[in-house]
């Protein structure tokens, strides 16, 4: 059996209007630099020696490991807001963990539970954290808002 451990990844964000939640969904996947390919949705561990790149141009209809957070409002003037964080562990040869969150509140506050979300993870786990980076972003409903935020990672 053939596994693939990514040993890269970036954080991407993006927020769009759309006249449905799949086109606002849509919309916000272009917004992020990453429409035109097909996500694989994944749980929440970043592979052990993973270093973060800068985004990178991804190829039209690639195959994209990530973990995200969306959410769509259809409410004019409601906000929503997602957020990705990833705790980075101390030693290289463990894990990390990627924690998502997504709510009706502003970006930062988002931001903040994503990265407690981590902090919480990594006691649990018992590994000391190097460091959390994280992002986020929220948009304001006028038709039907997507905000989404994810972690890609690479091979």
């Amino acid at each position: 059996m053939i596994f693939s451990l990514p040993d890269k990844f970036f954080l991407v964000s993006g927020s769009a209007e759309g006249p449905s939640p799949l086109n606002s969904f849509d919309n916000a996947l272009l917004a992020a630099g990453i429409g035109n390919t097909n996500l694989i949705r994944i749980s929440s561990i970043l592979p052990p020696n993973s270093q973060q790149i800068s985004p990178v141009r991804l190829p039209y209809g690639a195959l994209i490991p990530i973990a995200y957070s969306y959410e769509t409002g259809v409410i004019p003037g409601e906000r929503v807001a997602a957020a990705v964080a990833v705790g980075v562990p101390q030693r290289n040869d463990l894990p990390g963990v990627i924690m998502e969150y997504h709510s009706r509140e502003a970006a930062e506050d988002c931001e903040e539970i994503a990265r407690s979300f981590v902090r919480y993870a990594f006691e649990n786990r018992g590994y000391n954290l190097k460091e959390i980076v994280s992002t986020s972003v929220d948009a304001t409903v006028s038709q039907i808002a997507t905000a989404f935020a994810g972690v890609v990672l690479l091979d």
